[in-house]
């Protein structure tokens, strides 16, 4: 397979870039190189940009069901090509083909499928008045151009959490995929193509943070929508000045096992959250925090676990977990557990890259116990396959070392006592708790973001809450009096 020169999709066609600066990409899975992807200049962000502003109004004039319409057309054409997508998903992106990149593709249809009912169901208030006389209506609408910025891990499925819900809703979009996985979303854009996708509703450019910089503070981007690390987000949000925004950034989600949990579900769950994806998942489990007296059983449950999750091909179906994405995410990987280990902590299982492989991406499924408080591990969001176990005597403590994090997106606790779930789902300092299911637990129609007064962002993704940020309230008074 040769190198493919990536185009810009822009007011609905190929355009090849004019730019001289290209960014290879090369497959995880085998070390090929596979795509380069130019960085796009400003003429042809320009383009884009007025490509998107010139179809929005046309695109809001559409009912909700012409526009809901085309959202299931998108969702019909997906599931035509999921396959062929999910192949170039799991050779670009490095996820087990059987596993997760063909769950993905189905759940990224249903992100449009859910886009498409609900806008005909954006119900509004009718407001009473002081004045007799008058009538006070409100009714959503769209902000208008939306810039969004998306990130390697689940390229599919966070392009329609953010394009169905804005699309359906009247926006158009200009999309900048990560630099990891540009082939991914080039292959899903041809899937539009055979839509009936009015041409500039949707665009496509490439690029670092550079062409995302100029995206944000691009005078003709009404709205934007990121999801990924919480470094950028905070440059993003520096930057976008008062345009309205959704970000989602990072995680460093804790799950707490209580002395009366069930601990072999709460073993599964950890494990389970901890390796899908190769840990790379903002929900992932990142810190285990489990009550002294059932440590013991607890661990030897998860390491036993653990060893079933097998590390390989990603094309093999009895792959469980695949090469991490790129280079910089394994050696924050492998940093993290040095410091551990360096600090105290043991590894029970894996710990290190398994050089048998034709990367040097392929990590070991790891487990590792007696991690301290001041570890990289504790502190920060790891997104490796990693289980971390960390040790307290009390549900006070295991709570002050959960919320002891500048991060606050999804967090676990698994207890057969009502009162004690009640406590934690009341306690935790993120958006989103978890009680007897692991943190990676996802519905795709349901709200999901960070805690106020962290650094994971703001607004929320999943099902008609992602349109409820993407649209405005307008607020009309009518006089009727003659």
């Amino acid at each position: 397979m040769g190198t493919t020169l990536l185009k810009n999709f822009i007011d609905g066609k190929w355009q090849k870039s004019s730019s001289e600066n290209m960014q290879t990409v090369k497959s995880p899975v085998t070390g090929e190189e596979l795509y380069k992807a130019p960085d796009a200049t400003k003429q042809e962000i320009d383009a884009a940009v007025a490509a998107a502003r010139k179809a929005q109004g046309p695109w809001a004039a559409k009912t909700a069901w012409e526009r809901a319409e085309i959202c299931h057309q998108i969702a019909d054409a997906i599931d035509k090509h999921a396959e062929r997508i999910a192949r170039i998903l799991t050779e670009e992106q490095g996820k087990p083909y059987t596993h997760e990149a063909i769950p993905g593709l189905e759940e990224t249809a249903v992100n449009f499928r859910i886009a498409a009912e609900d806008v005909k169901r954006q119900e509004t208030a009718i407001i009473p008045s002081m004045d007799k006389n008058k009538r006070i209506l409100t009714f959503r609408e769209a902000h208008g151009v939306y810039a969004c910025i998306i990130p390697w891990n689940f390229p599919t499925l966070m392009l329609s959490e953010f394009m169905g819900p804005a699309i359906a809703a009247g926006n158009t979009v200009i999309f900048k995929p990560s630099e990891w996985t540009p082939g991914t979303i080039a292959a899903l854009t041809e899937v539009f193509e055979e839509t009936d996708l009015p041409a500039g509703v949707f665009n496509l450019v490439y690029g670092g943070g550079e062409v995302g910089q100029q995206l944000v503070e691009h005078p003709g981007v009404d709205a934007l929508g990121f999801i990924g690390s919480h470094v950028t987000a905070e440059k993003i949000a520096r930057s976008a000045g008062l345009k309205p925004s959704i970000l989602e950034a990072s995680g460093n989600g804790p799950t707490v096992v209580c002395e009366d949990a069930d601990l072999e579900k709460a073993a599964k769950g950890v494990v389970e959250a901890a390796f899908y994806c190769a840990g790379q998942v903002c929900c992932s489990t990142e810190r285990v925090i489990v009550h002294e007296n059932v440590h013991d059983q607890f661990v030897e449950l998860v390491v036993k676990e653990a060893k079933m999750w097998e590390l390989g091909d990603p094309f093999d179906p009895n792959t469980k977990v695949g090469p991490m994405n790129n280079e910089p995410t394994a050696a924050k990987m492998e940093a993290h557990v040095k410091d551990a280990v360096e600090k105290g902590a043991k590894v029970l299982l894996g710990g290190k890259r398994d050089t048998s492989r034709p990367t040097e991406l392929y990590f070991q499924p790891t487990v590792i116990d007696n991690v301290s408080t001041d570890t990289l591990i504790n502190k920060h969001e790891t997104f490796g396959p990693i289980v971390p176990i960390i040790t307290v005597k009390n549900d006070d403590e295991a709570l002050e070392i959960a919320n002891d994090s500048y991060l606050g997106l999804q967090a676990a606790v698994y207890t057969r006592d009502s009162s004690r779930a009640f406590k934690y789902m009341n306690s935790f300092r993120t958006g989103n708790v978890v009680i007897n299911e692991h943190s990676n637990y996802w519905e795709p129609h349901v709200p999901f973001g960070a805690a106020t007064g962290t650094n994971t962002g703001w607004g929320r993704i999943g099902g008609k809450y992602t349109m409820l940020d993407m649209t405005q309230l307008r607020t009309v008074v009518w006089d009727f009096k003659e």
